[in-house]
């Protein structure tokens, strides 16, 4: 229908005869001349057509915004003057010969050109919101970027394999989205929260090296970064340790954004283990762009009268905590208000502060309602701890270290951010050396931070006499403070497993019943393994500047896990849920 799209129409046609579909972006009568904006995938091209055409001029006179339609028309350059350098198509415009009108569309919900939709108004409408351009860009970067990254790894001999869709529960750290089985009354299936048995049992099977681009689940609370639904690029290795698999990724995703985006990543990227992570930025996942670091100052601190302080400095589960922030005397008391208000959402129950104004003339230089609880000694150490020079604020987190970690971590990048300090446009790093599992004082027990599955970097023995202090083989990649990428070597012998799943707290019985495959397969001859999984959806989203995963989704789910466009869920009626061997039980009613 067609010889080629109107993105691809240029100066090399002039004089040519072309056939070209798409909608109207945009109609104009200029005294008895029409000019139509011709949109498709690829661009936008200027059709004119002239009242020398008769029957061809009266059709163009019909159409409207987002009428689909089919022409044939010569090429000619622009006129003097009227030359558009924003469009590939810039200097050229097409005269309308023929003209089919291939079907007309009625007013649009909102036009495209208008910023100021609301987004459940454009996810109603979504098939009309992918057809602004910055939505089909993003969708096309999705390609490039996909594309790109399996060129490399097939590259690599890499085996891209599917895994199934219907498996069976199991602990992998948020609830399953289950499905009924009709053939098996009363049991059910789990949509995978990630491939991760599965691919560990791939190479137990000896394909040595896989990716899929995989389809993943999750019934969690949503937010910008997450959805009940997700895309991850899936990747395993067999007979590896940290260093092959963090070098070739590393290498991947350096050449993803230098195909894609122009840009050269650091090379190598740093490492940071994640004890100096949380030491220095509060999290695991540091925003290296924000040239502030936290400073713990509970030493300098413990023997001040004031409790505030004192008091989580003489804790052993707490931290006091130092930011400078450069230039931060600029801040207004109002300013600062809002900054409390902002760490309160982590737990922090204030934020305490000092503004440098004259840091030679001692405390008579400094400006807070704290500094008179100090001593000279603790004051100087304080000052010389953080670096902090004339014309800078110093704000202090005082609570338990991970309220601490959580609340100034989180206050770092905001003021980062909100003061215009970020240095560099991209700042890769790995974060490697995790701790093996996490404790649950609560409950006293231990928790995997990342998945049972992961291999810690001591032995069984070691590991059961003090499970606090191993360190697993994990890593994780973050840019920009996102984390776009975590992995791990892979536990492959029984009597390690054994172990971890035994300090877990699921004994034998529970295990064989949640994994026992997994379990069974360790007994064959399995090969020391590792790998990786990269957030797609994240990682498009951070390289598109997009503010939410959903930007980069063709289909996404709402806040509350809806489609607003399908209306899903939606209700079944009594015959399928009978045949699912399931009875409909409402929700008791209060009172």
């Amino acid at each position: 229908m067609r010889s080629q799209t109107c993105g691809q129409v240029n100066a090399t046609h002039v004089g040519d005869t072309v056939q070209l579909c798409g909608w109207v972006n945009k109609r104009r009568d200029h005294g008895g001349v029409i000019f139509v904006d011709l949109r498709d995938r690829d661009g936008l091209v200027q059709v004119v057509f002239d009242p020398d055409t008769p029957d061809v001029f009266a059709l163009a006179e019909q159409l409207r915004n987002e009428f689909v339609i089919r022409l044939s028309g010569r090429v000619r350059p622009r006129p003097e003057g009227t030359v558009n350098p924003e469009l590939s198509s810039g200097e050229i415009e097409v005269l309308g010969l023929e003209l089919e009108i291939l079907n007309r569309s009625e007013t649009p919900p909102f036009q495209l050109d208008d910023d100021d939709v609301g987004e459940e108004h454009r996810l109603r409408y979504r098939y009309i919101d992918l057809r602004r351009p910055d939505a089909a860009e993003r969708l096309k970067l999705r390609h490039r970027t996909i594309r790109e990254m399996r060129s490399v790894l097939d590259a690599a001999d890499f085996i891209e394999i599917e895994t199934p869709m219907l498996t069976r529960a199991t602990p992998e750290g948020a609830r399953d989205y289950l499905v009924p089985s009709r053939v098996h009354p009363g049991q059910f299936y789990a949509l995978p929260q990630s491939p991760q048995l599965y691919k560990q049992l791939l190479m137990m099977g000896g394909m040595d090296r896989y990716y899929q681009v995989a389809r993943c689940f999750r019934d969690e609370d949503l937010r910008a970064d997450r959805q009940p639904e997700f895309t991850q690029l899936d990747i395993e290795m067999s007979f590896v340790e940290e260093e092959d698999v963090m070098s070739l990724m590393e290498a991947m995703i350096r050449q993803v954004f230098k195909t894609q985006l122009d840009v050269d990543l650091a090379n190598p990227f740093p490492r940071m283990t994640y004890a100096e992570s949380i030491e220095r930025f509060g999290v695991d996942r540091p925003d290296l762009r924000v040239p502030m670091e936290m400073v713990t100052v509970s030493d300098l601190v413990a023997d001040i009268d004031f409790k505030v302080f004192a008091g989580p400095a003489k804790d052993p589960a707490g931290r006091v905590a130092a930011l400078r922030v450069p230039g931060g005397n600029a801040l207004t008391r109002k300013e600062i208000d809002g900054y409390t208000d902002f760490v309160g959402r982590y737990g922090a129950k204030g934020l305490a502060y000092i503004k440098c104004n004259d840091i030679a003339a001692g405390v008579e230089g400094l400006q807070s309602p704290i500094v008179k609880f100090f001593s000279e000694e603790a004051i100087k150490g304080v000052l010389e701890r953080t670096g902090a020079q004339d014309g800078d604020l110093i704000f202090f987190g005082a609570d338990t270290a991970s309220v601490v970690n959580d609340a100034i971590g989180a206050l770092r990048v905001k003021v980062g951010h909100d003061m215009k300090l970020l240095e560099g446009d991209w700042c890769p790093v790995w974060v490697v050396e995790f701790p093996m599992f996490e404790h649950d004082a609560r409950e006293d027990r231990w928790s995997a931070m990342h998945h049972p599955f992961t291999a810690p970097s001591v032995d069984a023995e070691t590991l059961k006499s003090d499970p606090g202090a191993a360190l697993s083989r994990a890593y994780d990649m973050v840019i920009n403070g996102i984390e776009v990428g975590g992995g791990s070597i892979r536990i492959h012998r029984p009597d390690m497993q054994s172990a971890v799943l035994e300090l877990l707290g699921i004994d034998s019985e529970e295990a064989e019943a949640k994994f026992g495959f997994l379990l069974k397969a360790l007994q064959y001859g399995t090969p020391p393994h590792g790998g990786i999984a990269f957030g797609l959806d994240r990682l498009i989203m951070m390289m598109a500047g997009a503010d939410s995963i959903r930007d980069v989704m063709a289909f996404p789910k709402t806040q509350n896990a809806s489609c607003l466009l399908t209306d899903a869920p939606g209700d079944v009626d009594e015959r399928q849920l009978r045949e699912l061997s399931l009875r409909r039980r409402l929700p008791a009613t209060e009172g």
